[in-house]
């Protein structure tokens, strides 16, 4: 996989949220491994996509809990730059929900369904919740290293996911849409969560609660897609 640690714009930060990914294995997470090797089916992909869903639609939350808690509004920028990303600079069809619908039905899914908030599994919710809650009441620096490695980490799965749903015939190149976008914009929201912490560890502050931030982020997207990954091949019934 790319490391972006010499382009970067925090590179000390950066250089520590490479070395947390390594150590994650999130790269070698069996989600990847079994879509790479064959053994998960479209079918499978298609219930864990949509289940993804419910995670790319409240990303932009926990963004915005951060926003209220910066102090100085110049260092609010680097964070609502991303908000606005995540909604397509103002542009609705362009939200980052709206493409990855637009993904999710090029690979068959009614997303008409997803409007049912019912049918979220309990690992989706438990990803979220951790996001949110990170983002609004613990150190500030956990929050934001949270948010930057998961956006750091969905660079090169974006960049996995895309090329393996085409090496499996599953989509064209140009059906993409949402992977190919994140592929190409989610180092530059990761560098502007890290730039927001990259004095402050240069600086041999507050270094504990940025790491621990990085390895929460690592930690529980790396849980997300191994759960993901379980019960895609065994899912629960939806309760009415």
């Amino acid at each position: 996989m790319v490391s972006h640690v010499n382009s970067s714009t925090a590179p000390s930060v950066t250089a520590v949220a490479e070395r947390v990914k390594k150590e994650c294995g999130i790269d070698t997470n069996i989600y990847f491994r079994s879509l790479h090797d064959g053994s998960m089916s479209l079918d499978g992909f298609r219930r864990s996509q949509e289940q993804f869903f419910f995670c790319v639609a409240f990303f932009s939350r926990p963004m915005m809990a951060l926003v209220g808690r910066k102090p100085n509004p110049s260092r609010r920028l680097e964070i609502l730059r991303n908000v606005v990303e995540e909604h397509g600079q103002f542009e609705e069809s362009a939200f980052h929900q709206n493409t990855f619908e637009s993904f999710l039905r090029t690979i068959g899914s009614d997303v008409q369904e997803l409007e049912d908030q019912r049918r979220q599994w309990p690992e989706v919710r438990a990803f979220n919740s951790s996001l949110i809650g990170t983002c609004l009441l613990d150190e500030l620096e956990v929050g934001i290293a949270c948010m930057g490695i998961i956006e750091y980490c969905f660079v090169s799965i974006s960049t996995r996911i895309a090329e393996e749903v085409v090496q499996r015939d599953w989509l064209r190149e140009q059906d993409l849409v949402h992977y190919r976008i994140h592929a190409d914009i989610d180092i530059r929201h990761a560098q502007d969560f890290f730039e927001l912490l990259e004095d402050s560890w240069v600086m041999g502050k507050r270094r504990v609660w940025i790491e621990q931030g990085l390895r929460l982020g690592a930690h529980i997207f790396d849980r997300l897609y191994s759960s993901l990954h379980a019960s895609a091949l065994n899912p629960a019934p939806t309760v009415d």
